[in-house]
């Protein structure tokens, strides 16, 4: 079994709570959970599922080249 690594973005959900996340590298691999670490848990499983899903298929499973990373800056106007 290999290990793959992929960015995950969580975008907080202020109206309902929690975090929904998805990876950008997975068109269509979306998920939530209510705290961070469920959100990355579940992340987890998505990523697993999605893989398992394109190895069934016969489909290539893509691999990221180059990491995102996000860093938050402030900016007086």
């Amino acid at each position: 079994m290999k290990d793959y690594q992929y960015t995950i973005i969580l975008h907080l959900n202020a109206e309902q709570g929690g975090y929904t996340v998805t990876v950008p590298s997975l068109p269509g691999c979306v998920t939530e959970g209510d705290t961070i670490e469920e959100a990355i848990a579940m992340a987890k499983e998505a990523i697993q599922l999605y893989i398992e899903s394109l190895l069934a298929d016969g489909e290539p499973i893509p691999e990221e080249k180059e990491h995102t990373q996000a860093i938050v800056i402030n900016v007086a106007a």
